[in-house]
């Protein structure tokens, strides 16, 4: 009689238990369905028409400016609404080139070395746009707007934020952007001739400041950005 009612009671406990469970599954349907898929476009960078150009020079004499480029191997503009929500670039390390490349004092192979960005070592820096910002105030669109680009910087292996200024056009499937930022090769491990660990003559120290202007021409591909629920 025990073991009988033991079991009466079992089946009884089970059965309400999956009973107050049943409107959990329509909870949880109610949840997968609540996560939206929003359309958005993605635009590849086109690796022929981009360019990244770098100028670097000595501290004290103006006169001795090293202008040149580098290129990017790969990389996209990601497009949501009409706003820059996201994007990656990969630099090739090993196409940096000197502006005048008949210069007989060409810093080409120096800045490849080891004292410098050691490209054997580290062929490939990369730029990862973390969110962006409008300038203007402007939210609707991005044609033609100001907007503030951060974004985390990679080079030699050392990752660090950064943000600068950027002009958006967006015509006929194609967008371009164009910025300008100026970061302290130091941040990144490169210190040579920098008056900050060598104590040399000032008109021998080499300019912590480098300056690049970004110029990325991207084309349109059609992509789904999924997104979750905050």
């Amino acid at each position: 009689m025990n073991n009988k009612l033991l079991i009466t009671l079992i089946l009884i406990i089970g059965s309400f238990f999956f009973a107050c469970r049943g409107p959990i599954k329509e909870e949880h349907k109610n949840n997968v369905s609540a996560n939206p898929v929003s359309l958005g476009q993605k635009y590849s960078i086109d690796i022929k028409e981009s360019v990244i150009a770098w100028k670097g020079s000595m501290l004290l004499a103006s006169d001795e400016e090293h202008i040149g480029y580098v290129y990017i191997s790969k990389g996209e503009l990601m497009i949501e609404k009409g706003q820059l929500i996201g994007g990656t670039a990969e630099i090739d390390m090993h196409t940096i080139e000197y502006k005048d490349k008949e210069h007989k004092n060409s810093p080409i192979k120096h800045l490849k070395s080891a004292d410098y960005f050691d490209v054997e070592k580290f062929p490939i820096s990369t730029f990862s746009i973390i969110k962006t910002e409008s300038i203007n105030g402007k939210a609707e669109s991005i044609n033609g707007e100001n907007i503030k680009v951060t974004g985390n910087l990679t080079i030699k292996g050392i990752t660090r934020p950064i943000t600068f200024p950027a002009k958006i056009n967006a015509e006929d499937e194609i967008v371009k952007m164009n910025g300008q930022l100026i970061i302290d090769r130091t941040d990144w491990g490169i210190s040579f001739a920098s008056g900050k660990f060598y104590n040399i003559v000032a008109d021998q120290i080499v300019s912590d400041d480098v300056e690049f202007n970004i110029n990325i021409v991207a084309s349109e591909s059609a992509f789904r950005l999924f997104t979750t629920p905050k």
